[in-house]
């Protein structure tokens, strides 16, 4: 049927305008308004159906001018049998003529729109309106009175005006025109009500939600499953549990239509609100509703079990919807997965994804990855790479972060060929080169393989444009350090700087390290001041090294301030602490303030370890004080610390060294009823112990005894053995087992060498033992010990000559001498009555910076006594004693003597 209003009046709040003065010849302007704006109403209607151009047509001045947007309003009610028409005038006259048109204008053009099912246009206009911005209520006036007017049928105008709202987010203005139309007797449609409450839902107004919902169901629309779901979502989310269980309960004596979808947003809200075990009641009661769980029943659950930690029950459920057929999200399998990680059930975790996997099932990409880190962590490797493996299968892309965790760790466990296998795979993949993957290979390479290897490593990424950063500096810096190559360390240090990079803490660390290693102390300290200029603060480990390097250089009081100064600035001293300080006490002699240190550190209920005992051990042990060493092991057992191999090994050399054995079958009883069996160490030093006694037959028996308990001879094994036939004489033996030793493919070490070079510089047979220092020399097995060999010798032989010649042989080939090589030296000037050659060298000596030693001291000493040169004796004397050297009685009584027979 069509509809064809000639003339309709004009709303009084549409009619705000008056008629143009001039018109066209149809119109009389002594005629009422109300007829003429019929006439040029009926005009308008003829021209939008003729087929004259719209154009020239409204290009005529007495219609443009005259043209208001209440004419526009009632052309399109006349136009409504053709809604794709009036769409047309409606838009061109926007376009072309610029009108503004009116609000009635869009409502009736949405209402004509929707009736005739042409939704996209009708969308696209209610946009253009609501950008207007006009109030709620108004806009609703005009679709109500227009809806009346042209006595639409349906209600869709309004709601995709609500609905529109709602896209724009204006979720408030929708609930004022729902409102109204309730008010008015119109009802939303179902779908309507419900995008209105999930929008509600979405901006947490959760009372609005239940208000608006019983509203609806009063004036008489009909949820749905999804309306009513949403309502006990809001319930859920105020933790209102008690209420969205009666919500549903009322739903159900109404009839309404429940699915499976309104429970499981209520097993949702329990399972979040810690109320696992109601959300599996509600799962069990779904079956005496003629309803059965979904996939999303299940993994709701097993997440809410994983929120509780049950990761057991979690896998139950698990184990339940597989066999019914259901894939479990990525979300439910990532959850318990990683909750098992974190709980550190690191291998009911692998077992769980393995498990999955056959079925198709894996977690996320993040979750996978924190996987096989934890296990790369926990040393199975095998089972990271076989997850890594699985990956592809499951069409699970690895990522750079997937490579960086599995690089990274085949690079700290020293499996470098793997590291660089896995390096190779991710560039196949297109992922690009990291500087966390470089990072990783620099740092393995440094540590277990070969400084040019991570060199070039460093050279390759920088060509490639990765940016180094400070640990990859700091890497390099430590190897460097770490081989003794210190001045290559502060190149590289110097390099770092320029390049704008900051160092940190594990930077001076290392280089600290580096030059506590190569006894630069004072250069150590001064880096250690520079570390806190720069406002960076030293870590326990800084400290540790310093004071190691202090002790070892038996500084032992600095050591001690250095400890006191970690106190003071709040960090906590550790087993790497006390451990030098300990060895240090015991390596200057002072054993018994060792143990009382450690009897302090006890009542302070420090914990100390079996590093820290071994140390002390080891001090009685070098004093010959073995009962006060097994009396300290005894001591440290009853303080809750086992005695391990390092411990027993100790003991073993100390009872090895007294003339009765007992003690030493003793021990080795206690180690058996232990669980513990020898080692190299201990094997090696009941060889060393024979071969000094000259018991050849026991020392062999050892050996045999050893490599029957797959306990293989090292290099210092060896040479124990070696070095003790060679001082018997028995060089055809010694040199057998040199053979044996390199079938064995064990490289000799220096110490080898000087097994064998002793023995001959004490035959006389320099030449020889040339010969032998000169191959030491070429396989860079030359070192200051080896060096006092030689001279020793050539002294013994009285040829001082080529003795100074092997003296400055040995700077040059930058190794450099130490005190022994200078008291050789002066020991034979003095014999020979040279004294002033020896103050000479001594002076040398002091302006290296070596400090004299005791026997030095006597040496010299001696040599002026027995020269005449007492004034010269005694000078030294109160040199000695201001270095802190302490001079045995038998010193004094000598000079005292010899002062007197010069009266």
């Amino acid at each position: 049927m069509k509809l064809r209003l000639v003339c309709t009046a004009v709303p009084a709040a549409a009619a705000t305008t008056t008629t143009a003065p001039s018109l066209h010849r149809h119109f009389s302007a002594s005629k009422p308004d109300e007829e003429n704006d019929c006439r040029f109403v009926s005009l308008l209607c003829d021209i939008v159906r003729g087929k004259q151009s719209w154009k020239v047509a409204f290009n005529d001045a007495s219609i443009s001018s005259t043209l208001r947007p209440h004419h526009v309003e009632q052309v399109l009610m006349n136009t409504l049998d053709d809604a794709k028409l009036a769409l047309r005038f409606f838009n061109f006259l926007g376009l072309h003529k610029n009108m503004n048109h009116s609000t009635t204008s869009y409502a009736i053009m949405v209402h004509a729109l929707v009736h005739s099912r042409l939704f996209w246009p009708a969308n696209s206009l209610l946009h253009t309106l609501l950008l207007r911005e006009s109030h709620p209520k108004c806009v609703f006036s005009h679709f109500l009175d227009s809806y009346k007017r042209c006595k639409f049928s349906s209600t869709l105008g309004f709601n995709l005006l609500v609905q529109n709202y709602v896209l724009s987010s204006r979720i408030f203005d929708a609930v004022v025109i729902v409102k109204l139309m309730f008010a008015n007797n119109l009802l939303p449609e179902v779908r309507t009500l419900s995008a209105l409450l999930n929008g509600l839902l979405k901006v947490r107004k959760f009372i609005t939600v239940w208000e608006l919902f019983d509203e609806s169901v009063n004036a008489g629309v009909r949820p749905d499953p999804y309306t009513c779901s949403a309502v006990v979502r809001s319930m859920c989310e105020l933790k209102d549990f008690l209420r969205a269980k009666e919500k549903i309960r009322w739903m159900e004596a109404n009839g309404f239509d429940l699915s499976i979808v309104t429970y499981n947003v209520l097993i949702h809200g329990l399972c979040k609100g810690d109320r696992v075990s109601e959300a599996v009641e509600v799962k069990r009661s779904l079956g005496g509703k003629g309803l059965a769980a979904d996939v999303v029943t299940y993994c709701t659950l097993v997440l809410g079990f994983c929120r509780l930690q049950q990761f057991e029950a979690g896998i139950q459920l698990m184990d339940e919807m597989v066999e019914l057929g259901f894939s479990p999200t990525e979300a439910a399998v990532s959850g318990l997965v990683d909750g098992l990680r974190k709980q550190g059930k690191i291998d009911d975790a692998y077992e769980l994804v393995v498990k999955v996997g056959r079925f198709g099932f894996v977690p996320n990409l993040f979750v996978y990855n924190a996987l096989i880190n934890s296990l790369c962590k926990g040393g199975d490797l095998d089972k990271a790479e076989l997850l890594y493996s699985n990956m592809s299968l499951m069409n699970l892309r690895p990522n750079g972060i997937t490579y960086s965790i599995l690089i990274d760790s085949f690079c700290r466990s020293g499996r470098l060929d793997v590291a660089i296998s896995y390096f190779d795979r991710m560039i196949q993949d297109g992922i690009g080169e990291t500087v966390y993957a470089y990072n990783s290979l620099i740092n393995g390479q440094c540590k277990f393989g070969d400084l040019s290897a991570a060199e070039s490593l460093f050279i390759e990424m920088t060509n490639k444009g990765v940016e180094p950063t400070a640990t990859t500096f700091t890497s390099l810096i430590s190897g460097y350090c770490k081989d003794l190559q210190v001045q290559k360390a502060f190149k590289l240090y110097n390099k770092m700087i320029d390049n704008g990079i900051t160092p940190n803490v594990y930077t001076f660390t290392a280089l600290i390290s580096g030059l506590c290693s190569t006894n630069k102390m004072a250069e150590a300290s001064e880096l250690f001041d520079e570390l806190v200029e720069r406002k960076i603060k030293p870590t326990e480990v800084t400290y540790n090294v310093l004071i190691e390097g202090y002790c070892r250089d038996g500084k032992i009081d600095k050591a001690f301030e250095l400890l006191e100064d970690m106190h003071q600035k709040g960090l906590v001293p550790d087993t790497y602490t006390y451990r030098p300080l300990i060895s240090g006490l015991c390596s200057t002699g002072r054993v018994s303030k060792a143990k009382d240190f450690i009897d302090d550190l006890h009542k302070q209920n420090v914990k100390l370890n079996e590093m820290c005992y071994s140390a002390l051990l080891h001090g009685y042990c070098q004093e010959g004080r073995l009962m006060e060493a097994l009396s300290a092991s005894c001591e440290m057992i009853q303080r809750g610390i086992n005695m391990d191999l390092v411990c027993h090994a100790v003991l073993i050399d100390g009872a090895l060294k007294q003339p009765d054995r007992k003690t030493f079958f003793d021990l080795l009883k206690d180690m058996h009823d232990q669980g513990l069996r020898p080692d190299n160490v201990i094997y090696t030093s009941m060889i060393d112990t024979y071969s000094k006694e000259g018991s050849f037959k026991k020392a062999f028996e050892c050996w045999d005894l050893m490599v029957t308990e797959e306990c293989f001879p090292n290099v210092v094994t060896y040479t124990a053995l070696m070095n003790g036939l060679c001082k018997a004489g028995e060089m055809d033996r010694a040199g057998l087992l040199f053979k044996r030793m390199q079938a064995a493919n064990v490289p000799p070490n220096s110490i080898t060498y000087g097994c064998f070079l002793d023995n001959l510089t004490k035959e006389g047979n320099m030449k020889e033992a040339i010969g032998l220092h000169h191959a030491m020399l070429k396989g860079l097995l030359a070192n200051t010990v080896t060096y006092n060999i030689i001279i020793r010798g050539f002294c013994k032989l009285g040829r001082f000559h080529e003795a100074t010649k092997v003296l400055s042989e040995m700077t040059e080939n930058g190794i450099f001498p130490d005190c022994v090589t200078y008291s050789t030296l002066i020991y034979e000037y003095c014999r020979s009555g040279n004294v002033g050659a020896s103050v000479k060298l001594w002076d040398t000596m002091l302006n290296r910076g070596l400090e004299p030693d005791l026997v030095a001291y006597n040496l010299l000493i001696y040599g002026c006594c027995v020269n005449g040169e007492l004034d010269k004796a005694f000078e030294l004397r109160d040199d000695m004693l201001r270095r802190g050297v302490k001079p045995r009685q038998n010193l004094h009584a000598f000079l005292k003597g010899k002062y007197k027979s010069t009266i």
